[in-house]
C-alpha cells in the first residue's frame, strides 16, 4: 500500500493521523492531594494517540478504566452481581452480591470477639488476632442467596436480574473444625447456632457435620480483608449452602444437640410444598447454569457465536453442561473451563453458527451426583407453585431475526 500521499488507509486512517495523531493543545499532569495524577488542560476535539501524552503516574490504589463501568443493581435489601459483564469465574470483591437483613454494621476489628460456648469443655472468646494465629485455609467457592430469582417480566431482563445473587470469591480464614477442637466440642453435639453482629442479629442453626466438614471463619476475600458488605472483620462461610446460613459479622457460636428454630428458619427460608408439607433446612444449593452471552440486552449478528456462561452446584463439581440452540429439541456438550472445582462456578462455552432465524438457546447443568437442572414445569410439579427459594430452572434466551436477545421463560 502506498502511504507516501495523504490519503485514507483502508478507508479510515490517513497518513497524517497515523504519524501525528490528532491536533492537541497543551497537556498538564495535575497531582491530587493523595498523590494521584491525572491529565488536564487538553483542549482537543479528538485525542486518539496516547503515545503523545504521558500517562497517569503510579498510585496507591488501582482503578478500573473509565471505559469499564460494571455496577451492582441495588434494591432495599440486596444488590446483584452484573454476571453479563464479567469474565471468567472470579467476582471482583466490590461486585460481589449483597443481601442484608439489618444493613451493614461498622465493627472495629480491635474490638471484635467470637464467643464459642454451649456443649463444649472450654468455652472461649477469640479475638481477630487469635483467629489469625491458627493455621489458615483458602478455597475458591461460590455463594448464592436461596432467594435468587426474578418474577414476572417483559423479556427485557439480564443475567444480573435473573440470578445476580450469585458470586464467587477466594475465601481465607480458619477452619471451623480447628476451633471446635480448641474448645472441645461434646460428642453428643449435633447442631450449632451462628449469630451475627448486625442490627438484625441474624441467626441460623447449622448441623455440626457441616461445621466439621468444610466450614470456614473467613477474615479475607480475594487476597484482602473481607469487605464490610461481606462480613468484616469475620464471617462464617459454608461452601455450597444457601447464603443466609453463612452468617456475616459472626460474633457467637453456641453448640447444642438440637436446632434452635430461629426466626430466619421458621418464618423465613422455609416454604410449603404441596398441601400438607413444609420444606425446612433446605441447605444445599442445587445445580444451576445460565448463559451470560448472548443474553439481553445484547444484539448479535448472523454467523459464528461463542455461547458462554457459568454453572455451579452446592452438591459438588459440575460434571457437564449441555447447550440447546433449538429450544430444547436437541442438546450438545459444552466445553468446561479447567480446573473444575468442588462447589465452585465453572465457565462453559459452545461454538455455534447462527443462520439468522429466530430460535431459543438454553443451557442445563449436571453435577457429579447426577442431579440435572430442571425446567420450570418440573419445579412447578414438584413444589406445587411455591418458588420463593431454591429456584433453579433452565433459563432460555430468545434470538429474534434482527439479532436482539430477550429472556424467555421455560
Amino acid at each position: 500500500m502506498d502511504i507516501g500521499k495523504d490519503k485514507p488507509l483502508s478507508g479510515r486512517i490517513s497518513r497524517r493521523k497515523l504519524l501525528g495523531g490528532a491536533a492537541t493543545a497543551a497537556v498538564v499532569l495535575v497531582q491530587t492531594a493523595t498523590g494521584k495524577a491525572f491529565q488536564a488542560g487538553v483542549s482537543v476535539a479528538e485525542l486518539d494517540d496516547p503515545t503523545k501524552i504521558p500517562g497517569v503516574l503510579p498510585g496507591t490504589v488501582g482503578t478500573r478504566s473509565s471505559f469499564e463501568q460494571p455496577v451492582k443493581k441495588p434494591s432495599p435489601t440486596s444488590s446483584r452481581t452484573p454476571l453479563q459483564d464479567l469474565y471468567g469465574t472470579l467476582t471482583p470483591s466490590d461486585l460481589h452480591y449483597e443481601r442484608h437483613h439489618g444493613g451493614v454494621p461498622a465493627i472495629d476489628p480491635a474490638k471484635f470477639e467470637l464467643v464459642i460456648h454451649g456443649m463444649v469443655e472450654r468455652p472461649m472468646v477469640f479475638t481477630l488476632a487469635d483467629l489469625k494465629r491458627f493455621p489458615s485455609v483458602s478455597r475458591l467457592a461460590f455463594l448464592e442467596c436461596s432467594g435468587n430469582y426474578r418474577g414476572a417480566n417483559d423479556g427485557k431482563i439480564t443475567p444480573q436480574d435473573i440470578c445476580g445473587l450469585t458470586s464467587q470469591s477466594e475465601w481465607t480464614g480458619v477452619a471451623l473444625s480447628t476451633l471446635f477442637r480448641e474448645v472441645g466440642v461434646s460428642e453428643k453435639a449435633t447442631w450449632f447456632l451462628a449469630e451475627g453482629g448486625d442490627a438484625a442479629v441474624m441467626t441460623r442453626s447449622v448441623p455440626m457435620s457441616k461445621g466439621w466438614k468444610d466450614a470456614i471463619i473467613a477474615y479475607a476475600q480475594n487476597g484482602e480483608a473481607v469487605r464490610p458488605e461481606q462480613g468484616y472483620p469475620a464471617r462464617l462461610f459454608l461452601p455450597g449452602w444457601e447464603g443466609n446460613t453463612s452468617i456475616k459479622w459472626i460474633r457467637r457460636i453456641e453448640i447444642s444437640d438440637q436446632p434452635f428454630m430461629t426466626r430466619e428458619e421458621t418464618s423465613k427460608y422455609t416454604e410449603q410444598v404441596g398441601p400438607a408439607k413444609i420444606r425446612q433446612f433446605s441447605f444445599t444449593m442445587d445445580a444451576r447454569s445460565i448463559i451470560t452471552y448472548p443474553s439481553y440486552p445484547a444484539r448479535v449478528e448472523k454467523g459464528w457465536i461463542e455461547i458462554r456462561g457459568i454453572a455451579w452446584s452446592g452438591r459438588g463439581k459440575i460434571s457437564r453442561v449441555e447447550v440447546s440452540t433449538d429450544a430444547g429439541k436437541s442438546w450438545h456438550l459444552a466445553a468446561l473451563q479447567e480446573p473444575v472445582l468442588d462447589k465452585s462456578l465453572t465457565a462453559f462455552r459452545y461454538l455455534w453458527q447462527w443462520n439468522g432465524g429466530p430460535t431459543e438457546i438454553m443451557s442445563r447443568a449436571v453435577d457429579e451426583t447426577g442431579y440435572v437442572q430442571p425446567f420450570y414445569k418440573q419445579l412447578l410439579a414438584a413444589r406445587g407453585g411455591n418458588m420463593g427459594y431454591h429456584f433453579n430452572p433452565v433459563t432460555a434466551w430468545y434470538l429474534q431475526s434482527d439479532g436482539q436477545v430477550l429472556f424467555r421463560s421455560t
